[in-house]
This record gives structure tokens, sequence and C-alpha cells, in this order.
């Protein structure tokens, strides 16, 4: 194992791609993300990484150029946030339905208007259906391992398909955490050079993103979903494979006191620390609550989820992001049809919280639990809402 030291997660999360030998990588700064690519560029400059850094014009042509890059056999990273992933959003779906095993690191943050800079998961609902692999982390060494994890099994040739890496922007982004590092021998044990199914190349002529008739279009995302589906297998054993390289498991779902709980909070991302200290000091005053964190968002580990949320009695989720006029919030929506069909079904709670960066602290989860199951037959809330 390498050293144990205090760094930067954004600079953490770059060292980290610059271990996995990438060969390009495309991308334009936005904040919270810039100091990802901003690091890369140093590491290309300074001639510690072989690797092309191509500063683009918008995030539009970045994942153009990852395209290209991943299309003739290039391992390639992006990094990108917000505003950035909206721009970008068009390709997006692009890569995913070419099968290009594209890594992006995608640091969270509020879409405008009004102008916010500050964390929530707005951008990333936006592209919730894009077809890509889309795990969420909650703390600095799980940013760190999810590069190495991302690359491994975007490019397994049972899944080629690209990989997008949710961070909180700020909260996890900008924050100096310990992170123990990789040594290069580990990387290499870990992560085999890349070997694309296909690639462009003069000599074997291939075309990729044709034109697809009516005839075509249906059985083709049909077999982009069974793909997506079918790449669970593969995550989980990549993540097995991490744990006995490291000692550090991670899973789809991680369960934390859920022992005789009749009450849960599902959450992603880095809030899922704050109510964890929640579920803490209920814990102590003799109420049986738990957590359920979401790690692994597409795709989605229904299987799991409903055997877990079937022993609960009520389920809060803890929103990050807001679908202006519905009934609900991305996750409770998904969560609730999840849960529609199951015999023992839970009443499922939404509580939106977090929006555009707004502190939320331990005990605004405790009275977000309290207020729900006080309250009957509210779809949905936002929390810490004045007026």
């Amino acid at each position: 194992m390498g050293k144990k030291v205090g760094i930067e997660v954004s600079i953490a999360a770059s060292d980290a791609v610059g271990l996995c030998d990438v060969d390009v990588v495309a991308a334009y700064p936005i904040t919270p993300q810039t100091h990802v690519v901003e690091h890369l560029a140093e590491l290309v400059a300074d001639g510690r990484l072989d690797a092309e850094f191509v500063p683009v014009e918008s995030e539009h042509s970045a994942m153009s150029v990852c395209c290209g890059s991943a299309a003739v056999g290039a391992r390639t990273f992006t990094a990108t946030s917000a505003q950035g992933l909206a721009l970008m959003a068009e390709i997006v779906f692009i890569a995913s339905s070419m099968r290009l095993p594209i890594v992006m690191f995608l640091a969270n943050r509020a879409l405008s208007a009004p102008l916010s800079i500050w964390n929530d998961h707005s951008d990333t609902m936006m592209v919730r259906d894009c077809g890509w692999i889309q795990v969420f982390c909650e703390n600095g060494q799980e940013v760190y391992d999810s590069i190495f994890h991302a690359f491994r099994v975007a490019e397994d040739p049972l899944v080629s398909l690209p990989v997008m890496i949710n961070v909180d922007g700020f909260t996890l982004t900008h924050v100096i955490e310990p992170i123990e590092f990789w040594t290069k021998e580990m990387v290499q044990k870990y992560l085999p050079p890349f070997q694309p199914l296909y690639r462009l190349h003069p000599d074997k002529v291939v075309s990729m993103g044709a034109f697809g008739m009516p005839e075509i279009y249906a059985e083709q995302k049909m077999a982009h979903d069974q793909a997506l589906l079918a790449s669970a297998s593969v995550i989980k054993k990549a993540w097995d494979e991490q744990g006995e390289l490291t000692g550090r498991k991670y899973s789809p779902v991680e369960l934390y006191r859920t022992e005789g709980a009749d009450t849960l909070i599902l959450a992603m991302g880095s809030i899922c620390e704050t109510a964890s200290l929640a579920v803490d000091k209920m814990r102590e005053d003799g109420r049986k609550v738990g957590l359920v964190k979401l790690r692994l968002w597409r795709p989605l580990p229904f299987t799991e989820l409903r055997k877990i949320l079937s022993c609960a009695k009520d389920v809060l989720v803890l929103d990050r992001a807001i679908s202006p006029g519905a009934a609900n919030a991305p996750v409770t929506t998904e969560i609730r049809a999840l849960m529609y069909h199951e015999p023992q079904r839970p009443n499922i709670h939404c509580m939106i919280a977090g929006l555009g960066g707004r502190d939320v602290t331990a005990a605004d989860v405790t009275k977000m639990l309290e207020t729900v199951l006080s309250e009957k037959d509210v779809e949905y809330r936002i929390y810490g809402v004045r007026g």
C-alpha cells in the first residue's frame, strides 16, 4: 500500500488519473471541477504524465474529443460540472450509445438560474437516463479509489460503457482529507492495458454512430439497456477485487446501523456522512433508525434495494434535486416505482435538501425525518425553504 497523506480531493483524483496512464485528457475548466484538470495539465506539462491534454473551447468539444480518442483506442478522461454538463449533454448520450469507455469526473453543482456554484445533484439528474454507469462518492478516499474502478469497469470487454463519477462540488472537491495512495505496482496489478473491442483504424475500416433506421433503432436501445444492466456483475467483481487489494470494500448499496430498524434513510453522496451522525444520535435515543447509502445509481441495484427496503415501515429519501412540476423528486420517483408492486411496501417519504449548496446538518436530518413521519399525504417537501 502507498503512503497516506492529507491532500485536496480533486488533486488526489488527478493523481489517480495519472497513475492510470491515460492517453488523452480533454476538458474545459468550470467551477468546482477546475482543480482536477488544472493539476492534470501540470502533470502533462511537467512530463510526469505522457498524455495529450487537449484544451478545448467548450464542454461540447471536450466530450467530442473524448469520443474520438476513445474510438481509436486511447484511454480517455474528462471532467465537468453543472452548465458544462448541460452543454456537453448532446455528446454524453452519443458516447454511451457508441459504447465508448470514457471516464468522467462530475463535480456536482446546482444548475442555473439563478447562478450558483454550489452543490446539489441537479446536474447529474439531468442526464440520469444517458446510458452511462453512474457512481456516487461519499468521501475523498472513495473518490480516489473510484478512478481506478471506473477505468477497470469501463474498459472491460464485457462492459465497454462510459463511467460517470459523481463527486459533490466543494463539499468534497475542495476539502483536504487523508487519502491512502496506491502504488504504481498496485495499479498495474488491478488495471490491465486498454484493449478496445473495436477501434477506428484506416487498415480495418468500421463505422461508428451510423444512421439508425426505425427498423433497428429500438433494437439498439434495447441492446444498450441490456448491456448497462449486465455491467452490474462486472462492477461488483471489480469492487471485490479492489477490496482484496486495498482492504476497502465497496458495494452498490451500503448499510449503516440498519439492524432491527423500522425506519430507514436513503441517501447518495457526501450527505451520507451527515446522515450517519444523525442515525448515531437517534440510535442513542432508542429510535430504530438506519441508513441506506446508494452508491451505484446506474445500473440501479433494484434487487438489493427491494430486499432492504421491504424490511422497513418507513423510508425517507433525501433527494438533492427537484423535478419542477412533478409529484416527486428524481430519486424518490425511482424508489417509489421500484417498490410499487412489493407485497411489503414501506411508506416512502420525500425530502429535498441542500439545494444550491444550502447547509444540511445532522440535526437537520433528524428534523426532516420527524417532519415526514408526523405528516400524512405529503408528496414531498423542500427542507428549509423560508417564506
